[in-house]
């Protein structure tokens, strides 16, 4: 079992886990029938449309 030789400072504790909390920001596509902003492999919530098929019924405004 692993015994540590010196104490670890609480500063020096959460420095070493505390490094890795942002966020990286999500990728967006965008929908080739429409042209709006779409997160990658969902359907687009504008016209509805995904890989080239009709999936969502959206209403037109």
């Amino acid at each position: 079992m692993a015994v540590p030789k010196c104490k670890v400072s609480k500063a020096r504790r959460d420095k070493r886990r505390g490094s890795n909390w942002k966020l990286s920001a999500p990728s967006v596509a965008v929908c080739p029938k429409c042209g709006e902003p779409v997160m990658p492999h969902r359907a687009c919530k504008a016209c509805g449309t995904y890989n080239g098929r009709q999936v969502l019924a959206v209403e037109a405004e």
